[in-house]
This record gives structure tokens, C-alpha cells and sequence, in this order.
């Protein structure tokens, strides 16, 4: 495994131990392979059941990755709203909706062909 693939894993490992550390749900990984995706290599989707938590979810895997890995999202949308909070972190994005907007999108359908992992 490439140091760069070992980073990647290690920061995902960190993205689902600080979602589960804020109590965030029904917390999913889908593995892009190559032929599926140019966007990145991990979507990760979790679901909170208010705004508050969906943004206390969003603030601190922020500050674990900064903290552990010297790395900033590259792109934050919906933090305002906080229905669906998206960080973008190159080659994972993050997911973080209220219940409501998650069962609404269902990305995982759109995504149905990527290798799915479940974490709760």
C-alpha cells in the first residue's frame, strides 16, 4: 500500500471515530474503484437527528483531521442551513445530513454500484 492510500485510510478511520464520538447515525462509507469515480476515492454519510448535531458533527471531524493529519477541507458547503453539511476533503467527502435530507437525497442509491460499508 502507497503512503498516500495508507493517509487516506488512516483519515477515514478518524472521520467515522469522530462521527460516532458525536453521536452521529447510520453511518456509511462507499469505495469508489477507478472506473466509478474521477471525484474522489470515499463518500462517507452519516445523519444526525437535529441542525445543532449535524454541526457539532461537522466542527469537530474538522478539528480532528486538522489536529491529527495538518489537513483543511478543500471545500465546506451547507453549514449554514445545516440539512446537509458536505466536506470536501479531495479524496473523502463527507456527508453530514438531518435525518429528514438524508432519507430525501438517498445518495446511497445513486451510488448503488460502490462497495458499501456500514458502521453502526
Amino acid at each position: 500500500m502507497k503512503n498516500e492510500e495508507i493517509l487516506i485510510e488512516n483519515m477515514l478511520e478518524k472521520v467515522i471515530e469522530s462521527i460516532k464520538e458525536k453521536k452521529g447515525e447510520n453511518i456509511t462509507s462507499l469505495k469508489f474503484s477507478i472506473e466509478q469515480s474521477s471525484i474522489c476515492d470515499y463518500f462517507v454519510i452519516c445523519e444526525a437527528s437535529n441542525i445543532k448535531q449535524v454541526q457539532a458533527i461537522s466542527d469537530f471531524i474538522q478539528r480532528q483531521i486538522r489536529d491529527e493529519f495538518k489537513i483543511r477541507p478543500t471545500h465546506v458547503e451547507g453549514y449554514d442551513t445545516a440539512n446537509w453539511i458536505l466536506l470536501d476533503y479531495f479524496d473523502i467527502v463527507i456527508h453530514i445530513f438531518s435525518s429528514e435530507a438524508r432519507e430525501f437525497y438517498s445518495l446511497e442509491k445513486l451510488w448503488a454500484d460502490a462497495e458499501f460499508k456500514n458502521y453502526n
